[in-house]
């Protein structure tokens, strides 16, 4: 496998993030009241019970807990993936617990990035062009350039021809990875991103997103596992769809080439 570039030099990336850090800094993620509720046959299932949550710092947020604690329901609907049953979400004190689906979709292509723990690749596009897909959705006017640059940092620069199918599991979620950054969006969400890496890449890549969080943005990532959050600025911890806690790591925040899993 590929080794990554050291990430403390992100060259042109960290350039472009830092010229957006100006509406980064603005933004600010407001939860108050929220559940989230489905129905499964005759059984009603409660995803998230009465949460209230406010981000408003540039970040990097580790949303910690166990399978069905609710943390990717919450990422959902911070990204206006979904709608809440009771609450309200607001973003930039915009309300979107009730929007259309076309103010859903005009509010993601310009503030949020999505790494999702399932890739969601287009097994008919390349990896340059899975990525350059989604800097062309975000109006990127760059958009090939911003896909190699990426693909480059993510470690797969002699890749970026191959199609899903011929990329490893760890490559795959790379790929998804830089396609979320060559958005440029204010607010990246990552759902288990280091899940399908081995742990050298792995810390890599979370060094790539504490870099996006440095250079302005505000960085969510869920995970299950326990070690990730020594190195968030903030921890937010559910059980059973409840907010449990709300701090820095516990024991205080740890440098990524502590972590050990």
């Amino acid at each position: 496998m590929e080794r990554l570039e050291h990430t403390a030099d992100l060259g042109p990336l960290a350039s472009a993030a830092a010229t957006a850090e100006g509406e980064a800094r603005g933004t600010r993620v407001d939860l108050d009241n929220v559940s989230k509720r489905y129905q499964v046959g005759d059984v009603t299932v409660t995803a998230l019970d009465d949460v209230s949550l406010h981000v408003d710092e540039m970040a990097f947020v580790v949303v910690l807990g166990p399978s069905g604690s609710g943390k990717t329901t919450l990422l959902n609907l911070i990204g206006v993936l979904d709608t809440p049953t009771e609450g309200r979400v607001a973003i930039n004190g915009q309300d979107l617990s009730r929007a259309s689906r076309r103010e859903m979709f005009d509010f993601r292509r310009r503030s949020v990035s999505f790494i999702f723990q399932t890739f969601n690749l287009f097994p008919g596009l390349t990896a340059l062009e899975n990525v350059q897909f989604g800097a062309d959705v975000a109006g990127r006017t760059d958009a090939e350039a911003v896909a190699r640059e990426v693909l480059e940092r993510v470690g797969l620069g002699g890749r970026v021809q191959h199609f899903p199918h011929q990329l490893s599991g760890g490559e795959q979620q790379r790929v998804a990875i830089a396609r979320a950054l060559a958005t440029e969006n204010p607010i990246l969400l990552a759902d288990e991103p280091t899940g399908e890496l081995d742990f050298t890449t792995g810390v890599q890549i979370l060094q790539l997103l504490q870099a996006q969080a440095e250079a302005g943005k505000s960085v969510l990532v869920v995970s299950h596992n326990r070690e990730i959050s020594r190195i968030a600025d903030r921890v937010i911890e559910l059980s059973s769809g409840r907010l449990v806690r709300d701090g820095p790591p516990v024991g205080g925040k740890r440098r990524a080439d502590e972590l050990r899993w």
